[in-house]
Protein backbone atom coordinates (compact mmCIF):
# COMPACT_ATOMS: atom_id res chain seq x y z
CA UNK A 1 0.00 0.00 0.00
CA UNK A 2 1.31 3.66 -1.47
CA UNK A 3 1.07 6.59 0.92
CA UNK A 4 -0.55 9.60 -0.12
CA UNK A 5 1.70 12.01 -0.03
CA UNK A 6 -0.59 15.62 0.67
CA UNK A 7 -0.77 18.22 -1.92
CA UNK A 8 2.66 20.67 -1.07
CA UNK A 9 1.37 24.83 -0.15
CA UNK A 10 3.25 25.52 -3.54
CA UNK A 11 0.99 22.58 -5.37
CA UNK A 12 -1.79 24.42 -4.18
CA UNK A 13 -1.12 28.06 -4.71
CA UNK A 14 -0.32 26.67 -8.01
CA UNK A 15 -4.38 25.05 -8.56
CA UNK A 16 -5.84 28.29 -7.11
CA UNK A 17 -3.09 30.48 -9.55
CA UNK A 18 -4.69 28.37 -12.58
CA UNK A 19 -8.23 28.45 -11.38
CA UNK A 20 -8.07 32.20 -10.96
CA UNK A 21 -6.11 33.07 -13.98
CA UNK A 22 -8.58 31.02 -15.93
CA UNK A 23 -11.33 32.92 -14.39
CA UNK A 24 -9.90 36.53 -15.27
CA UNK A 25 -9.18 35.81 -18.62
CA UNK A 26 -12.63 34.57 -19.27
CA UNK A 27 -13.74 37.80 -17.59
CA UNK A 28 -11.34 40.02 -19.46
CA UNK A 29 -11.56 38.67 -22.42
CA UNK A 30 -15.45 38.15 -22.78
CA UNK A 31 -15.59 37.90 -26.97
CA UNK A 32 -18.76 38.13 -28.16
CA UNK A 33 -17.81 35.44 -31.37
CA UNK A 34 -21.05 34.29 -31.85
CA UNK A 35 -19.14 30.84 -31.41
CA UNK A 36 -20.74 28.24 -28.83
CA UNK A 37 -17.48 26.61 -27.18
CA UNK A 38 -15.02 29.66 -27.41
CA UNK A 39 -14.35 29.09 -23.72
CA UNK A 40 -13.29 25.48 -23.86
CA UNK A 41 -9.78 26.86 -25.16
CA UNK A 42 -8.63 28.82 -21.73
CA UNK A 43 -10.46 25.54 -19.97
CA UNK A 44 -8.95 23.07 -21.70
CA UNK A 45 -5.21 25.02 -21.52
CA UNK A 46 -5.39 25.71 -17.87
CA UNK A 47 -6.62 22.29 -16.65
CA UNK A 48 -3.87 20.58 -18.98
CA UNK A 49 -0.94 22.86 -17.47
CA UNK A 50 -1.98 22.57 -14.29
CA UNK A 51 -2.52 18.31 -14.83
CA UNK A 52 1.12 18.67 -16.55
CA UNK A 53 2.75 20.60 -13.79
CA UNK A 54 1.57 18.76 -10.74
CA UNK A 55 0.82 15.00 -12.43
CA UNK A 56 -1.81 14.40 -9.60
CA UNK A 57 -5.32 12.95 -10.27
CA UNK A 58 -7.82 15.50 -9.06
CA UNK A 59 -5.80 18.57 -10.06
CA UNK A 60 -8.13 19.38 -12.89
CA UNK A 61 -11.32 19.08 -10.61
CA UNK A 62 -9.87 20.97 -7.92
CA UNK A 63 -8.38 23.50 -10.51
CA UNK A 64 -12.21 23.30 -11.99
CA UNK A 65 -14.38 23.67 -8.60
CA UNK A 66 -11.86 26.80 -7.30
CA UNK A 67 -12.55 28.10 -10.53
CA UNK A 68 -16.18 27.90 -10.65
CA UNK A 69 -16.06 29.23 -6.93
CA UNK A 70 -14.47 31.90 -8.11
CA UNK A 71 -15.89 32.83 -10.86
CA UNK A 72 -19.64 32.48 -8.69
CA UNK A 73 -18.50 35.09 -6.11
CA UNK A 74 -16.67 37.53 -9.11
CA UNK A 75 -20.21 37.19 -11.28
CA UNK A 76 -18.50 35.94 -14.13
CA UNK A 77 -20.51 34.80 -17.07
CA UNK A 78 -24.38 34.19 -16.60
CA UNK A 79 -26.06 31.41 -15.35
CA UNK A 80 -25.39 31.61 -12.10
CA UNK A 81 -25.04 28.30 -9.61
CA UNK A 82 -24.88 26.35 -13.36
CA UNK A 83 -21.43 28.53 -13.53
CA UNK A 84 -19.78 26.41 -10.95
CA UNK A 85 -21.01 23.44 -13.31
CA UNK A 86 -19.67 24.82 -16.47
CA UNK A 87 -15.84 24.58 -14.55
CA UNK A 88 -16.27 21.76 -12.64
CA UNK A 89 -18.00 19.14 -15.54
CA UNK A 90 -15.37 19.73 -17.95
CA UNK A 91 -12.20 19.20 -14.92
CA UNK A 92 -13.84 16.34 -13.55
CA UNK A 93 -14.25 14.36 -16.82
CA UNK A 94 -11.03 15.17 -17.56
CA UNK A 95 -9.77 13.89 -14.25
CA UNK A 96 -11.07 10.84 -14.75
CA UNK A 97 -10.35 10.15 -18.47
CA UNK A 98 -7.19 10.65 -17.52
CA UNK A 99 -6.91 7.82 -14.80
CA UNK A 100 -7.42 5.64 -18.09
CA UNK A 101 -4.92 7.09 -20.37
CA UNK A 102 -1.80 5.31 -21.03
CA UNK A 103 1.41 7.17 -20.30
CA UNK A 104 3.31 5.38 -22.99
CA UNK A 105 0.47 7.49 -25.10
CA UNK A 106 1.93 10.57 -26.82
CA UNK A 107 1.58 13.50 -24.48
CA UNK A 108 -0.10 15.72 -27.96
CA UNK A 109 -2.81 12.79 -28.55
CA UNK A 110 -3.55 12.56 -24.51
CA UNK A 111 -3.96 16.24 -24.12
CA UNK A 112 -6.53 16.31 -27.07
CA UNK A 113 -7.98 13.37 -25.68
CA UNK A 114 -8.75 14.81 -22.23
CA UNK A 115 -9.63 18.12 -24.28
CA UNK A 116 -12.21 16.26 -26.20
CA UNK A 117 -13.56 14.62 -23.07
CA UNK A 118 -13.87 17.68 -21.00
CA UNK A 119 -15.62 19.15 -23.83
CA UNK A 120 -18.72 16.77 -24.19
CA UNK A 121 -18.98 17.31 -20.50
CA UNK A 122 -19.30 21.03 -21.19
CA UNK A 123 -21.75 20.17 -23.79
CA UNK A 124 -23.46 17.98 -20.97
CA UNK A 125 -24.17 21.10 -18.94
CA UNK A 126 -25.03 22.90 -21.70
CA UNK A 127 -27.89 20.34 -22.60
CA UNK A 128 -28.80 19.97 -19.05
CA UNK A 129 -29.24 23.58 -19.11
CA UNK A 130 -31.73 23.25 -22.61
CA UNK A 131 -33.34 20.46 -20.87
CA UNK A 132 -34.34 22.77 -17.89
CA UNK A 133 -35.39 25.45 -19.82
CA UNK A 134 -38.24 22.93 -21.43
CA UNK A 135 -36.48 22.80 -25.13
CA UNK A 136 -37.38 19.20 -26.97
CA UNK A 137 -35.20 16.44 -26.36
CA UNK A 138 -34.53 16.33 -30.55
CA UNK A 139 -33.53 19.80 -30.43
CA UNK A 140 -31.59 19.45 -27.08
CA UNK A 141 -29.40 16.63 -29.05
CA UNK A 142 -29.09 18.70 -32.06
CA UNK A 143 -27.25 21.52 -29.81
CA UNK A 144 -25.55 19.15 -27.47
CA UNK A 145 -23.78 18.21 -30.96
CA UNK A 146 -23.29 21.41 -32.41
CA UNK A 147 -21.62 22.33 -28.74
CA UNK A 148 -19.81 19.24 -28.72
CA UNK A 149 -17.97 20.17 -32.77
CA UNK A 150 -17.43 23.87 -31.84
CA UNK A 151 -16.36 23.36 -28.21
CA UNK A 152 -14.19 20.44 -28.93
CA UNK A 153 -12.64 22.96 -31.74
CA UNK A 154 -11.40 25.09 -29.54
CA UNK A 155 -10.59 22.42 -26.51
CA UNK A 156 -8.28 20.73 -29.45
CA UNK A 157 -6.53 24.57 -29.96
CA UNK A 158 -6.14 24.97 -26.18
CA UNK A 159 -4.99 21.28 -25.41
CA UNK A 160 -2.05 21.36 -28.63
CA UNK A 161 -0.56 24.50 -27.07
CA UNK A 162 0.19 22.54 -24.01
CA UNK A 163 2.45 20.27 -24.78
CA UNK A 164 5.07 23.07 -26.24
CA UNK A 165 4.91 24.90 -22.53
CA UNK A 166 5.54 22.03 -20.58
CA UNK A 167 8.66 21.37 -22.43
CA UNK A 168 9.71 25.09 -22.37
CA UNK A 169 9.04 24.44 -18.55
CA UNK A 170 10.88 20.89 -18.17
CA UNK A 171 13.72 22.41 -20.32
CA UNK A 172 14.27 25.78 -17.90
CA UNK A 173 14.24 23.01 -14.83
CA UNK A 174 10.70 24.21 -13.74
CA UNK A 175 8.72 20.76 -13.73
CA UNK A 176 10.51 18.32 -10.88
CA UNK A 177 7.95 15.68 -12.19
CA UNK A 178 7.96 13.27 -15.32
CA UNK A 179 4.56 11.96 -14.33
CA UNK A 180 2.74 13.66 -17.39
Amino acid sequence: MTKKIPLSLQDSLFVGFCATLLVALTGMLRLKLGLSGHSMFLMSFFYLICYGVLGRFGSMTACGVIAGIVAMALGVGKGGPMILLKFALPAIAMDLVALLLPLSMNLHWRCVILGIAGCIAWAGKVALTNMLAGMALDVVMIQWGLSVLKGGFFATLGALLVPPVLTRLKAHDLLHRDKF
